[in-house]
C-alpha cells in the first residue's frame, strides 16, 4: 500500500473496525421488510418505541466538483474548523501517450459516470465491532461514523445536482460503487445502504429504538462523548461537545435516490465481518446478534487481537473468540437485534434483486439471476456505445482483508476481454487478429487495488489458485484498448501509469480514496476521443452536497451531513494540513486528483 507506516497501520486497523451477523432464512427478507406500507424500519413487534420525529428534508444542493472548490481546514491545532477553498486544477498526465495540442477542439465525448468507493454504511452499536483496538491506535476508531448515512445521503444529493460533466458536457450515465458499500457485513447495514442509493427512508438505530448502545456514551474517555462534558482523549485534543448529537445520529434520513442507474462491486466488508473475519463461524454469529458488546480490554488483549487481524494469520478468528470469551465479564449488556445477522452471498445478491431496490435501474444492479449462487459476483455491462465495463469481484470469502483473483474468475476476465478486442497479445506475446469482435474501449472495476491483491490461498475455495495484483496488470497489459482499472479499498487518491514494453499497450490504474475518511471524495469520469490516435479519461474528484462551514447547533440532516465531513478532517494522526503527513498521501498529490490521462487509441 502507498503512503507512510502511519497510513498504512491506520488502514489495516480501520479494516477491522466491523461487525458479523448470523443465519439466513429460506427465503430473502431484509430486516424490518414489510409487504405492507409500513416502514423498512418498523421496530419490532415488541418493541414500545414513542413516535418517531418527521424524517427531515434536505435543502437543494450545488453541482460543483473540486474543480471549483474543495474543503480545506482553517486555523492550527486543536479541532479545526472547514472553509471553501480554491479548486484544484487539471493536471495533463502524458506518460502514456503524448497530449496534442488542439485536442480539445477534436473531442468526442464517448461516456462519463461517477465512482463511488468505501462508502463504509455502519451500524455503529453492532456488538462484534472492534472499537477496542482505539487502546493501541488512535485512528482504529472513527468519530464520524454514527453519522455515515446521513453523509451518503448528501453524496447521492450531490450526484442528482451535477450537469453535464465540465470536459465533455455529458451528463453521468450511471454510477459505480466499487465496494465496502457497508462495514460490518450485516443484513440491516445492507438495507440502509441499498435504500441510500435506491430512495427511501433510512433509520440509522439497531437494538433499543430508543436510545443510543454504544462506545460514545460508555463513560470510557478512549472515545469521544459528545453528549457529555467527559473530559475524553478527544475533547482533550479539541473535538466539540454537542447536546442532542446520538439522539440526532439515530433519527431518519430520506434518500433522494440516485436518480441515474447505479451498479455494484464487492469489496472485503460487503463479503466479511469487519472486512476481515470468517463470516461462518457459529460463535461471532450468535454474538453479533446477541446482548453482550465488549467496549474496552485489558492491554495485552487488545495488542493480541491487533497483532491476528493486522497479518491475517486467523482466518478461524480464534483470537478473537478467545477474547471475547475471557472477557464475558467486562462485557456490557445491549439490546439484541436479528437485524445484525450475517448475510450470505445468496442473499447479497438477491437483495440487490429486490424490486424495492431497482432505484433508477438496472435490475439487479449488475447482477441477475444466474449469479444467485453466489460463487460469481463478477459481470460485464455496456458503458455507453463502444465503451465496455467489467466488474470483478477480488475478495477472499474465507476472511481477509485483501484480495485476489481465483484462477476461474481469471480466466473468464480473459474470456471477455478477448470478446471485446480486435486485436491483442497471447501469454506468450503474439500479436493476435480477432476478426469477429467489436474493438471496444475498455473499463475494469474492482475493490481492491493493485498493490493489496496477493496469492495467499483462501480456505473457503482451497482447490483454486489465487492470483495477484501483478498478474492482473500483465493480463490488462495484453489488451490495447484497455483505458483503466478503477478500483478503491486503499481509502486513498491514487493514479498509476502502467505502461508495456510495447508502447501500443498500456493502461491506467485509478484509486480513489473512501467516502468515510477524509478526504471525502467520490470521482466523476469522462471519456473522450481525440481523434489523434488518442483518448482522455478525465477525472474530477467530487465532494458530498453539504456546506463546507459546519454550524455545531445544526443538527438536521444537512447539518449532521457537513459535521460528517468535519470530524473525518480533524481524525486524529492525519498531519497538520495538506501540504505533509498521512493527510497528504489520503489526498493524493495533484496528479492524483483532478487529471486527464492520454492513452493510445486501440
Amino acid at each position: 500500500m502507498a503512503g507512510s507506516e502511519t497510513t498504512t497501520n491506520r488502514r489495516r486497523f480501520l479494516l477491522t473496525s466491523g461487525a458479523a451477523v448470523a443465519g439466513a432464512g429460506a427465503a430473502w427478507a431484509l430486516p424490518g421488510r414489510r409487504t405492507d406500507s409500513a416502514s423498512a424500519d418498523t421496530p419490532p413487534p415488541t418493541a414500545s418505541a414513542p413516535p418517531a420525529p418527521p424524517a427531515v428534508r434536505r435543502a437543494a444542493p450545488y453541482g460543483t466538483t473540486t474543480l471549483e472548490t474543495t474543503a480545506r481546514l482553517a486555523g492550527h491545532g486543536g479541532y479545526r474548523r472547514i472553509v471553501s477553498g480554491p479548486g484544484w486544477p487539471v493536471v495533463v498526465r502524458p506518460e502514456l501517450a503524448t497530449a496534442r495540442g488542439g485536442r480539445a477542439d477534436r473531442r468526442t465525448p464517448l461516456a462519463c459516470f461517477v465512482q463511488f468507493t468505501d462508502l463504509h454504511v455502519a451500524d455503529v452499536q453492532n456488538p462484534l465491532r472492534t472499537e477496542f483496538l482505539r487502546a493501541r491506535s488512535a485512528g482504529s476508531w472513527r468519530a464520524q461514523e454514527a453519522l455515515s448515512v446521513a453523509g451518503c445521503v448528501s453524496l447521492v444529493e450531490q450526484v442528482n445536482a451535477l450537469g453535464g460533466g465540465p470536459h465533455t458536457g455529458r451528463p453521468p450515465a450511471f454510477v459505480m460503487s466499487t465496494g465496502d458499500n457497508i462495514d460490518n457485513h450485516s443484513a440491516v447495514e445492507l438495507e440502509w445502504f441499498l435504500t441510500v442509493m435506491s430512495g427511501g427512508r433510512v433509520t440509522p438505530n439497531t437494538g433499543d429504538p430508543r436510545s443510543y448502545e454504544g462506545v460514545q456514551n460508555s463513560g470510557l474517555p478512549l472515545y469521544w462523548h459528545p453528549e457529555s462534558g467527559l473530559r475524553d482523549q478527544d475533547k482533550r485534543r479539541g473535538l466539540p461537545e454537542i447536546p442532542g448529537y446520538l439522539d440526532a445520529a439515530l433519527r431518519p434520513v430520506v434518500s433522494p435516490g440516485l436518480h441515474i442507474p447505479w451498479y455494484s462491486t464487492p469489496g472485503n466488508h460487503d463479503d466479511l465481518p469487519g472486512g476481515c473475519l470468517s463470516p461462518h463461524d457459529p460463535v461471532l454469529r450468535d454474538h453479533v446478534t446477541g446482548a453482550r458488546k465488549v467496549f474496552s480490554l485489558p492491554d495485552a488483549d487488545v495488542a493480541a487481537v491487533a497483532r491476528a487481524l493486522k497479518t491475517g494469520g486467523d482466518p478461524k478468528s480464534t483470537v478473537l473468540k478467545d477474547m471475547l470469551r475471557r472477557n464475558a465479564s467486562r462485557a456490557q449488556t445491549v439490546t439484541p437485534d436479528e437485524r445484525r445477522r450475517m448475510i450470505t452471498p445468496q442473499e447479497y445478491l438477491r437483495a440487490h434483486l429486490d424490486p424495492a431496490f431497482a432505484g433508477a435501474g438496472p435490475a439487479g444492479h449488475g447482477y441477475s439471476e444466474n449469479h444467485l449462487d453466489g460463487e460469481r459476483m463478477y459481470y460485464s455491462f455496456d458503458v455507453a456505445d463502444g465503451v465496455i465495463g467489467i466488474s470483478i469481484d477480488t475478495t477472499y470469502r474465507s476472511g481477509h482483508y485483501e484480495g485476489s483473483l481465483g484462477s476461474e474468475q481469471l480466466a473468464w476476465l480473459e474470456r471477455t476481454l478477448v470478446a471485446h478486442s480486435a486485436r491483442y497479445h497471447d501469454a506468450d506475446g503474439r500479436p493476435v487478429r480477432n476478426a469477429g469482435a467489436d474493438d471496444a474501449h475498455i473499463l475494469v472495476f474492482s475493490h481492491h487495488h493493485s498493490p493489496s491483491m496477493t496469492r495467499r490461498p483462501d480456505a473457503a475455495r482451497t482447490e483454486e489458485k489465487r492470483h495477484d495484483g501483478d498478474e492482473v496488470i500483465a493480463l490488462l497489459g495484453r489488451f490495447p484498448n484497455v483505458v483503466a482499472w478503477i478500483n478503491g479499498h486503499s481509502h486513498i487518491n491514487r493514479i498509476t501509469p502502467h505502461p508495456h514494453p510495447t508502447a501500443s499497450r498500456s493502461f491506467w490504474e485509478v484509486n480513489t480514496a473512501s467516502h468515510v475518511d477524509y478526504p471525502h471524495h467520490a470521482r466523476l469520469f469522462e471519456l473522450a476521443d481525440n481523434h489523434d490516435g488518442t483518448v482522455s479519461l478525465f477525472t474530477t474528484l467530487i465532494e458530498s452536497a453539504a456546506p463546507h462551514r459546519t454550524d455545531l447547533h445544526d443538527l438536521s440532516a444537512v447539518g449532521l451531513a457537513s459535521l460528517y465531513r468535519e470530524l473525518s478532517y480533524n481524525a486524529p494522526g492525519l498531519g497538520a494540513g495538506l501540504s505533509g503527513g498521512v493527510r497528504e498521501s489520503m489526498a493524493g498529490a495533484a496528479t492524483d486528483r483532478n487529471t486527464e490521462l492520454v492513452v493510445r487509441r486501440a
